[in-house]
Protein backbone atom coordinates (compact mmCIF):
# COMPACT_ATOMS: atom_id res chain seq x y z
CA UNK A 1 0.00 0.00 0.00
CA UNK A 2 1.67 3.50 -1.01
CA UNK A 3 0.16 7.01 0.33
CA UNK A 4 0.53 10.07 -1.01
CA UNK A 5 0.30 12.82 1.78
CA UNK A 6 0.11 16.32 0.38
CA UNK A 7 -0.46 19.86 2.84
CA UNK A 8 -1.10 23.14 2.71
CA UNK A 9 -1.39 23.93 -0.70
CA UNK A 10 -3.08 26.77 -0.49
CA UNK A 11 -4.88 26.55 -3.73
CA UNK A 12 -1.80 26.44 -5.50
CA UNK A 13 -2.96 24.02 -8.21
CA UNK A 14 0.25 23.61 -10.42
CA UNK A 15 2.03 22.92 -6.93
CA UNK A 16 -0.64 19.82 -6.41
CA UNK A 17 -0.14 18.71 -9.81
CA UNK A 18 4.00 18.96 -9.24
CA UNK A 19 3.29 16.71 -6.02
CA UNK A 20 1.02 14.17 -7.68
CA UNK A 21 3.10 13.84 -10.79
CA UNK A 22 6.38 13.46 -8.78
CA UNK A 23 4.87 11.03 -6.26
CA UNK A 24 3.80 8.79 -9.02
CA UNK A 25 1.82 5.73 -8.67
CA UNK A 26 -0.51 5.79 -4.77
CA UNK A 27 -3.23 3.55 -3.75
CA UNK A 28 -4.56 6.76 -1.34
CA UNK A 29 -3.63 10.79 -0.95
CA UNK A 30 -4.65 12.53 2.11
CA UNK A 31 -4.58 16.20 1.74
CA UNK A 32 -4.63 17.31 5.47
CA UNK A 33 -5.91 20.97 5.09
CA UNK A 34 -5.71 24.59 4.37
CA UNK A 35 -7.78 24.99 1.23
CA UNK A 36 -9.12 21.54 1.54
CA UNK A 37 -11.59 22.59 -1.61
CA UNK A 38 -7.97 21.43 -3.42
CA UNK A 39 -9.19 18.09 -2.67
CA UNK A 40 -12.44 18.33 -5.14
CA UNK A 41 -9.38 19.43 -7.56
CA UNK A 42 -7.36 16.43 -7.38
CA UNK A 43 -10.35 14.20 -7.34
CA UNK A 44 -11.29 15.37 -10.60
CA UNK A 45 -8.16 13.89 -12.18
CA UNK A 46 -6.59 11.62 -9.67
CA UNK A 47 -7.83 8.10 -9.61
CA UNK A 48 -6.58 7.29 -5.80
CA UNK A 49 -8.87 7.11 -2.82
CA UNK A 50 -8.97 10.72 -1.38
CA UNK A 51 -9.17 11.77 2.70
CA UNK A 52 -9.52 15.20 3.20
CA UNK A 53 -9.58 17.11 6.21
CA UNK A 54 -10.56 20.91 7.23
CA UNK A 55 -7.37 23.28 8.28
CA UNK A 56 -7.90 26.33 10.18
CA UNK A 57 -7.92 28.29 6.93
CA UNK A 58 -11.05 26.47 5.80
CA UNK A 59 -12.71 27.95 8.60
CA UNK A 60 -15.22 30.19 6.41
CA UNK A 61 -14.96 28.03 3.28
CA UNK A 62 -18.31 25.54 2.06
CA UNK A 63 -16.33 22.22 2.44
CA UNK A 64 -17.63 19.19 3.91
CA UNK A 65 -14.55 18.22 4.75
CA UNK A 66 -13.86 16.67 8.75
CA UNK A 67 -11.41 18.51 10.78
CA UNK A 68 -10.26 14.50 11.43
CA UNK A 69 -10.31 11.15 10.23
CA UNK A 70 -9.81 7.93 11.58
CA UNK A 71 -9.41 5.00 9.36
CA UNK A 72 -7.37 1.65 8.68
CA UNK A 73 -5.51 1.46 5.96
CA UNK A 74 -3.38 -1.89 5.03
CA UNK A 75 -3.73 -3.12 8.18
CA UNK A 76 -2.21 0.32 10.06
CA UNK A 77 -4.74 2.77 11.97
CA UNK A 78 -4.31 6.13 10.68
CA UNK A 79 -4.80 9.91 12.49
CA UNK A 80 -5.32 12.44 10.26
CA UNK A 81 -5.63 16.10 11.27
CA UNK A 82 -4.85 19.31 10.42
CA UNK A 83 -2.87 19.98 13.47
CA UNK A 84 -4.26 23.56 14.75
CA UNK A 85 -6.92 22.00 17.01
CA UNK A 86 -3.81 19.83 18.50
CA UNK A 87 -1.45 22.96 19.16
CA UNK A 88 1.47 21.57 16.54
CA UNK A 89 3.23 24.62 16.51
CA UNK A 90 3.86 24.44 20.28
CA UNK A 91 5.10 20.66 20.01
CA UNK A 92 3.28 17.44 19.08
CA UNK A 93 2.50 16.20 22.92
CA UNK A 94 -0.92 17.12 22.62
CA UNK A 95 -1.20 15.02 18.91
CA UNK A 96 0.86 12.09 20.40
CA UNK A 97 -1.11 11.73 23.25
CA UNK A 98 -4.13 11.68 20.60
CA UNK A 99 -2.21 8.93 18.86
CA UNK A 100 -2.62 6.88 22.12
CA UNK A 101 -5.94 7.47 22.76
CA UNK A 102 -7.28 6.21 19.53
CA UNK A 103 -4.23 3.76 18.83
CA UNK A 104 -3.27 5.00 15.59
CA UNK A 105 -0.18 3.52 14.49
CA UNK A 106 0.19 6.43 11.93
CA UNK A 107 -0.40 9.85 12.74
CA UNK A 108 -0.56 12.54 10.24
CA UNK A 109 -1.07 16.78 10.26
CA UNK A 110 0.08 19.81 8.84
CA UNK A 111 -0.14 23.40 9.58
CA UNK A 112 2.93 24.32 9.90
CA UNK A 113 4.36 23.97 6.78
CA UNK A 114 7.58 22.26 7.54
CA UNK A 115 8.45 18.69 6.97
CA UNK A 116 9.16 16.49 9.78
CA UNK A 117 8.86 12.60 10.30
CA UNK A 118 8.76 11.01 13.68
CA UNK A 119 9.26 7.82 15.01
CA UNK A 120 8.04 7.09 18.72
CA UNK A 121 6.56 3.91 20.53
CA UNK A 122 6.38 1.86 17.04
CA UNK A 123 3.97 4.89 15.39
CA UNK A 124 4.90 6.98 12.80
CA UNK A 125 4.20 11.17 13.13
CA UNK A 126 4.04 12.66 9.91
CA UNK A 127 4.17 16.29 8.58
CA UNK A 128 4.73 16.43 4.83
CA UNK A 129 5.32 20.12 4.57
CA UNK A 130 3.66 22.48 1.79
CA UNK A 131 3.22 21.77 -1.77
CA UNK A 132 2.92 25.63 -1.80
CA UNK A 133 4.65 28.04 0.97
CA UNK A 134 6.93 25.41 2.46
CA UNK A 135 8.85 26.97 5.95
CA UNK A 136 11.86 24.16 6.17
CA UNK A 137 13.35 23.41 2.55
CA UNK A 138 14.27 25.43 -0.68
CA UNK A 139 11.60 23.21 -2.02
CA UNK A 140 7.84 22.43 -1.53
CA UNK A 141 7.68 18.85 0.09
CA UNK A 142 4.94 15.89 0.43
CA UNK A 143 5.45 12.67 2.09
CA UNK A 144 5.06 9.00 1.15
CA UNK A 145 4.23 6.06 3.22
CA UNK A 146 4.55 2.55 1.96
CA UNK A 147 2.46 -0.07 4.45
CA UNK A 148 4.16 -3.61 3.54
CA UNK A 149 3.97 -6.48 5.69
CA UNK A 150 3.15 -4.37 8.17
CA UNK A 151 5.85 -2.41 8.00
CA UNK A 152 5.58 1.25 8.21
CA UNK A 153 8.41 3.19 5.39
CA UNK A 154 8.22 6.75 5.64
CA UNK A 155 9.56 9.98 3.35
CA UNK A 156 9.63 13.48 3.07
CA UNK A 157 10.27 14.10 -1.00
CA UNK A 158 11.03 17.31 -2.46
CA UNK A 159 10.30 18.82 -5.49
Amino acid sequence: MRIGVISDSHGDRAGIIRALNHMSKVDVIFHLGDFAKDGEYIKSFHPANLYVVRGNCDFFADTSAPVKIILEIGEKKIFATHGHRYRVKDGLNILYYKALETGADIVLYGHTHSSQIIRVDNRVIMNPGSVSRPRDAGNPTYGIIEITKGNIKADIMEF
